[in-house]
């Protein structure tokens, strides 16, 4: 595998991974992962345990919110990529004594056949995951410890709390714009907490 940069996301620990694309007049060539390019990537940047137990593949029409979920027991990180389609990765700072406490990012995922490089989010335990989609769209995540739905917390999507101003201005309004249209979201997140039921859960201090 080919990784040719590591860019850092404004939150701690959180991490961009372009790697390489072959391409011609087919189309494109590419090894997406390799555990032992990403083993000594872990050991050079410090990145956690790239020791995955399962990996997810998620599809998702226009207009579609996921959002935000993680997992405290036991704590897992995911590595994302996008396979198809646009999508806005998103992910919410749910760390209690992180510097960015409460604060979302997001990551246009666009898909360019053409492009010579390709990327994975790298999302330490700790960070709430959610996205959003202008086209109908699939992504593959790799995860660091394996599904355990009495351990896992979903921060609602639509909470008017939530601090986007570290997210690029033309993502916002690309959200903003969905939330007037009327998002298509699950009745789970639809009825997850608010973010300040998260501080005030006892379970907080498990991160």
């Amino acid at each position: 595998m080919n990784i040719l940069r590591v860019q850092d996301l404004p939150l701690i620990g959180a991490k961009l991974i372009f790697y390489n694309r072959f391409t011609d007049h087919r189309g494109y060539f590419s090894e997406v992962y390799r555990k032992s390019d990403f083993k000594e990537l872990a050991k050079t940047l410090g990145l956690g345990d790239f020791d995955f137990q399962q990996a997810n593949e998620s599809s998702s029409f226009l207009g579609v919110i996921r959002g935000f979920h993680f997992q405290y027991d036991p704590p897992q990180g995911k590595l994302i990529r996008l396979l198809y389609g646009h999508g806005i990765d998103m992910a919410l700072d749910v760390r209690p004594h992180s510097p960015t406490k409460g604060q979302v990012i997001m990551v246009d995922m666009t898909d360019r056949p053409d492009g010579h490089e390709a990327k994975w989010i790298w999302l330490p335990p700790g960070l709430a995951h959610g996205n959003f989609y202008l086209a109908n769209s699939a992504i593959e995540y790799f995860c660091n410890a394996p599904y355990n739905p009495s351990g896992e917390v979903g921060i609602n999507p639509l909470d008017p709390s939530l601090d986007f101003s570290l997210c690029p201005a033309d993502l916002v309004n690309s959200y903003r714009e969905l939330l007037k249209i009327g998002p298509i979201l699950s009745d789970k997140d639809k009825n997850s907490m608010n973010l300040s039921d998260w501080w005030a859960d006892e379970r907080v201090r498990l991160l």
